[in-house]
């Protein structure tokens, strides 16, 4: 009777090793027969070896990883204390008329921006000058839109106008009051760093600035006890 052999492939073992792990176990001398070819140099070590050379390469990743988890705690950290003196500093202004201009300074020196601009409308305390300038009817609209901050590339924007130079990456951020409603204003923030404002980045610190900012803007309502 013919017999017919099968060739076995390199899959085939590593399935039968990954089926069967009492192999190594049932064989325990293979380990100190077998060779591989070592990964980097023209020499074969032993399995043992091979496999320590694969648990030191894990360790130095898992390390490699925590210290990148430590660096970008460092900086959530950074970044929370700086948003609480901003916020502390908008707390301390007394007059409600004065705030647009503090939001603006006060964030570019806390957050080291190069390039700020807010607008704002629907306040009825706020002055008619720079912060109401260009809030078009279609600005408005693109705000009611957002849900959250726009963070990207977005040159050509009408916000992006407001700014005193062409940003090189930008985030838009919707502001309302605290008590609800539409929105009151367009809070913009412009960067010569392409990486500063991606699409991809998380924008917890940018939606806690715009809570922030709405809620201290919402003191230019007539109906606001403090707003004169």
């Amino acid at each position: 009777m013919d017999t017919q052999t099968t060739a076995l492939t390199a899959q085939d073992v590593a399935s039968f090793l990954g089926q069967n792990p009492q192999f190594f176990e049932e064989h325990a001398e293979l380990f100190a027969t077998l060779s591989v070819p070592h990964p980097y140099q023209g020499r074969a070590i032993s399995l043992g070896e091979r496999q320590i050379m694969t648990l030191r390469g894990r360790v130095k990743e898992h390390e490699q990883r925590l210290m990148q988890l430590l660096h970008q705690a460092g900086g959530n950290e950074r970044i929370s204390q700086h948003l609480m003196q901003w916020c502390a500093r908008m707390l301390a202004e007394t007059d409600a008329r004065k705030l647009p201009t503090h939001i603006r300074d006060s964030l570019s020196e806390q957050f080291q921006l190069s390039d700020i601009a807010l607008r704002l409308w629907g306040l009825s305390q706020l002055e008619e000058g720079e912060f109401t300038q260009g809030a078009t009817a279609a600005i408005r609209h693109y705000a009611d839109t957002l849900a959250q901050p726009y963070c990207g590339p977005l040159k050509d924007h009408e916000a992006a106008s407001w700014l005193a130079a062409p940003p090189t990456s930008l985030a838009i951020l919707p502001l309302r009051p605290l008590a609800g409603g539409g929105t009151i204003g367009l809070l913009v923030l412009g960067s010569d760093d392409a990486q500063r404002f991606t699409a991809d980045m998380g924008t917890t610190f940018l939606e806690q600035i715009a809570a922030l900012a709405g809620a201290a803007l919402g003191r230019l309502n007539a109906n606001t006890p403090d707003a004169a």
